[in-house]
């Protein structure tokens, strides 16, 4: 059996970290690495009972770690905008802001509250709202800003032409356009704290592919089984094969927000064959995220979608 990998964090005491999708799976696992490093995690949760199991899972392996709960459904801007005036009302300053949370591949084409297909409005619109609700504290913080993609982001392409899957619908389609669209804003985010003064570090991170529940059966998406070959990479990951398992999948994202080595800018992911598990490493960015022009209309367009300005003012 191949050995686990494994990564050291720096100590992230007086650190305010928020990692989004962290009630289970991957986010849990990096939220729990970022609590026994000694940050102040906030847990921003859809589902209350999901949230308080996540906070005694962490507790359970730090006592003493310094945890909470806030309310989150990505897929509703006034959500967002609720949470973005509670943490701004609170004033401390966000160091660490982690965009992990996402769904998956529903069968049949759903929007969001706000009438966006649900992958593009959840995955990518959402964090792009949230990011700019907090910005004043992420500017405060001097914060890393670590974007969660996917594989599936070097693969397909955005849909210029109907962005929110209107007239045809791709769920695999529709999956990679987010997952492309998140990660050429999170590098924009960086181009633009560096012209801007900021003093934010944005870069992207994948998880590779690992047996989550982003791959289970998920009834609340009509997806009543799981997505094919969930078993096979189950059983492979278990023994060390090829696959990550829910914590090492975490790491690159946890390299990306926390090391002193890590840039703005580049992207982190698993460095096994087909980068699909492995330890965590640099990698070069995939070649739908490569171009500056794209990332610029990407900002541009997901600013006029949420209604929200991407600015310091």
């Amino acid at each position: 059996m191949a050995p686990t990998p494994d990564l050291t964090l720096p100590d992230l005491t007086g650190q305010r970290a928020l990692v989004t999708g962290a009630s289970d799976g991957i986010g849990l696992g990096i939220a729990r690495r970022l609590a026994a490093a000694g940050a102040e995690v906030i847990l921003p949760v859809r589902n209350r009972a999901k949230g308080d199991a996540a906070v005694a899972d962490i507790r359970a392996t730090t006592p003493n770690a310094t945890v909470s709960l806030a309310s989150l459904d990505l897929s509703s801007l006034d959500s967002v905008a609720a949470l973005g005036a509670e943490l701004r009302a609170q004033g401390a300053p966000i160091h660490v802001l982690i965009n992990n949370a996402g769904v998956m591949t529903p069968p049949e084409r759903q929007t969001t509250a706000d009438g966006f297909e649900l992958q593009f409005g959840t995955n990518h619109l959402g964090h792009v709202a949230l990011i700019g609700q907090l910005l004043p504290l992420l500017i405060a913080g001097q914060a890393r800003v670590t974007s969660q993609i996917s594989i599936s982001a070097n693969h397909n392409s955005i849909n210029w032409g109907d962005l929110n899957w209107e007239r045809s619908y791709n769920g695999m389609h529709a999956y990679s356009q987010s997952k492309i669209a998140l990660g050429l804003f999170g590098l924009e985010l960086d181009r633009r704290s560096a012209a801007h003064g900021w003093g934010i570090t944005s870069n992207l991170s994948h998880p590779g592919i690992a047996p989550t529940s982003l791959l289970a059966a998920r009834p609340d998406l009509g997806r009543g089984e799981a997505v094919r070959g969930r078993g096979l990479i189950g059983a492979l990951s278990s023994r060390g094969i090829l696959f990550g398992t829910a914590d090492s999948a975490g790491l690159p994202a946890l390299l990306a927000a926390t090391s002193p080595t890590a840039l703005g800018g580049r992207m982190y992911g698993p460095s096994g064959p087909g980068h699909i598990g492995g330890r965590p490493g640099e990698q070069k960015l995939f070649s739908r995220l490569r171009s500056s022009d794209e990332a610029a209309r990407v900002w541009e367009t997901s600013e006029s979608m949420i209604g929200v300005p991407l600015s310091a003012a």
